[in-house]
C-alpha cells in the first residue's frame, strides 16, 4: 500500500529539508523534473577540485523527492566527484534491481527510501537530485576537456 511509503523516516527527512537556497554564482545548475509527477528539482553546485564546496537547491517535490534532497543537502558538503556518481547508481540500483541502500555514514539515512523499490511510479521523482547532481558533474567534466 502507498501509505507505508510516508511513514516515519520518509517523512522526518522531507520535514528536515533546508529551506531552499541558490547559489549567487554557481559552476553548475541543473533542473530535473519528474514527468509522472512534476515534482522539481534544482541544484547548485560549486566545487573545490575535485570536492563539493557549495551546494543550493530548490526543490518543489513530493515527499519522497524532498526526504531524498533533504538528504543529499545535509550530507554533500565535503563528498568527491567519483562518490556522487557511485551514489547516484546506488540508489539507481536500490530502486530498480533491489540492491543495498547506500551505506557508509554520510549516506546512510538513504536507507529510509529502500520501500520506495516497490512502486516504480515513484523512482522518478525520488532519483531527481542525483541525476541534478550529476548533471552538474558532467557540466563541469565537460568544461574541463
Amino acid at each position: 500500500m502507498l501509505s507505508e511509503l510516508y511513514t516515519g523516516g520518509v517523512l522526518d527527512a522531507a520535514a528536515a529539508i533546508p529551506p531552499a537556497r541558490r547559489l549567487d554564482a554557481p559552476q553548475a545548475s541543473k533542473t530535473k523534473i519528474s514527468r509522472v509527477c512534476g515534482s522539481e528539482v534544482t541544484v547548485d553546485l560549486s566545487l573545490e577540485g575535485d570536492v563539493v564546496s557549495e551546494f543550493g537547491m530548490e526543490a518543489r517535490a513530493c515527499a519522497l523527492g524532498q526526504a531524498a534532497a533533504s538528504i543529499v543537502a545535509r550530507n554533500i558538503i565535503g563528498a568527491r566527484a567519483g562518490e556522487l556518481y557511485a551514489l547516484r547508481d546506488a540508489m539507481r540500483e536500490m530502486l530498480k534491481d533491489n540492491g543495498a541502500p547506500p551505506s557508509g555514514e554520510r549516506w546512510e539515512d538513504l536507507s529510509v527510501l529502500a520501500p520506495i523499490r516497490d512502486y516504480p511510479q515513484r523512482h522518478a521523482s525520488t532519483l531527481l537530485v542525483f541525476e541534478a547532481v550529476c548533471d552538474c558533474l558532467d557540466q563541469l567534466r565537460k568544461r574541463q576537456d
